[in-house]
């Protein structure tokens, strides 16, 4: 597997245009390099950044819109860029109206993503599976995804509407706004805590676009897999926060030992050996680029 960061993947979006055309894709969510590097290594074909992750595992802060268009793409480029596989990053709102947007996509192209998501609610937003959210205008949101569309210079970026307004009109009024946003311009429709299976196929049924679910843990959605989705039609689905949430309950039980025990020695077996690591992050291939790059200099005659 190649060094992304030695020698990145000349065209991502379009290769996860390729990757949806074959079938629905699973993408786990990194919220930082080495994690995405982890989900690359075993196998997976595309990867999300949740916006969530980068807010709570960076800023420390809830999902509320707290971190802004430039903090976000500038973390989620990091992650992209450290992984030959596309990945495709939460934009919440689009950080403001329209000509927000348009800005918006800009910084996330030139950060090396492949897509993003932007949702019809207002500033500030919560998160999709917490009460009290409110949305939009469906106009207003057509502006912002025809902004989106006017920004992308690839054209195979893909521009994703997520559809928040279920919660809050009810269901007949998320597939009205989903239709809408795609007639817009929208690349796929993203229909944000559907509750039952049947929600999820019923919407697939009325929404003829291609479609992205969220497989999020302790939400609104009920635990449905990767095959149910493909199923029902769903060409994406995403894992936000899994590796997050795995991550903060390892840490938390180590910590917890080495206070109580006043060594590591007890956590060896639960640890990536160093050699390992070194074998992720490719450490040999810089240390041979290290190695070509004096001996280039050093054979070079000396200036006069």
């Amino acid at each position: 597997m190649a060094e992304a960061l030695l020698k990145p993947e000349s065209n991502k979006p379009a290769r996860l245009r390729e990757l949806l055309a074959r079938g629905t894709v699973a993408m786990p969510g990194g919220f930082n390099a080495i994690s995405a590097k982890i989900i690359e290594n075993v196998g997976f074909s595309a990867m999300y950044i949740s916006g969530a992750g980068i807010a709570n595992g960076v800023g420390g802060y809830p999902d509320i819109g707290f971190m802004t268009a430039t903090e976000m793409a500038a973390q989620a480029g990091y992650i992209a860029r450290s992984v030959n596989i596309p990945a495709i990053a939460d934009a919440d709102n689009g950080y403001g109206e329209a000509v927000n947007v348009f800005r918006t996509v800009q910084e996330y192209e030139r950060q090396g993503l492949s897509g993003l998501h932007i949702e019809d609610q207002v500033i500030p937003k919560r998160c999709g599976h917490l009460d009290g959210k409110q949305v939009i205008s469906t106009e207003n949101m057509r502006e912002k995804i025809a902004a989106a569309v006017s920004a992308r210079q690839n054209p195979d970026f893909l521009i994703i509407a997520r559809v928040d307004s279920k919660a809050v009109y009810g269901f007949d009024e998320a597939v009205k706004r989903a239709n809408a946003y795609m007639d817009a311009g929208a690349d796929m429709i993203f229909p944000e805590a559907l509750t039952t299976r049947e929600e999820f196929a019923e919407f697939a049924r009325q929404v003829k676009a291609p479609l992205l679910a969220n497989m999020t843990e302790f939400g609104k959605t009920p635990y449905i897999s990767v095959q149910e989705f493909e199923s029902f039609g769903y060409n994406l689905v995403i894992f936000p926060m899994t590796a997050f949430r795995i991550m903060m309950r390892a840490v938390e039980d180590g910590m917890r030992i080495l206070k109580e025990t006043g060594t590591q020695t007890g956590l060896l077996d639960r640890m990536t050996s160093r050699e390992d690591l070194y074998r992720l992050i490719h450490y040999q291939e810089y240390e041979r680029l290290d190695a070509t790059l004096a001996t280039q200099f050093s054979a070079q005659p000396p200036a006069h």
